[in-house]
């Protein structure tokens, strides 16, 4: 089979790239077996990565349960300090949801230690307070018996505020 000259120019440049991304992949490979930690005394070497292996826990310890009364109570704790003589404002209240989000998602994951298995997802809510009626829903997907969610509710005459703390098992 004769190859037109465009034909041989693309298959070479279509090559070299297959090349270039084994290269590429055996050089990650390579990576992610060096280890950042040294032996004491000579900063040259290096041992390899030490690798976990899955525990295959399906379920949280008593002890590791997801805190809801401590995650309401840090919910109470931010609401109260951010919002507690705010005046409705879109602006400001734009700010302050992402504020108080970041607030308590990380106070809650400091709460739980750094061995746990929870995903934590903080929803926070604000809206004018006219008088009208507001009703907040949501649905998720969990495992019952060991995801848990807190919520918290905050009202003064301008504004009201929903947060909301899902706690989410994960193997």
């Amino acid at each position: 089979m004769r190859l037109k000259s465009w034909h041989k120019k693309v298959l070479t440049k279509v090559i070299a790239a297959s090349e270039i991304r084994r290269r590429s992949r055996v050089n990650s490979d390579l990576s992610s077996v060096a280890s950042s930690s040294s032996v004491a005394g000579d900063e040259g070497l290096k041992g390899p990565q030490v690798v976990l292996e899955n525990t295959y826990q399906l379920a949280p310890k008593d002890s590791q349960k997801f805190p809801t009364k401590k995650a309401e109570d840090i919910m109470k704790n931010v609401f109260l300090t951010h919002l507690l003589d705010s005046k409705f404002s879109s602006d400001t209240c734009k700010n302050l949801t992402t504020q108080i989000t970041e607030t308590v998602k990380t106070q809650v994951k400091a709460e739980l230690g750094s061995n746990n298995r929870f995903k934590v997802v903080v929803l926070v809510m604000i809206g004018a307070n006219f008088g009208q009626g507001a009703r907040v829903a949501s649905r998720c997907l969990w495992y019952p018996q060991y995801d848990r969610f807190a919520q918290y509710e905050y009202h003064n005459e301008s504004l009201f505020a929903v947060g909301i703390v899902y706690g989410v098992y994960y193997e």
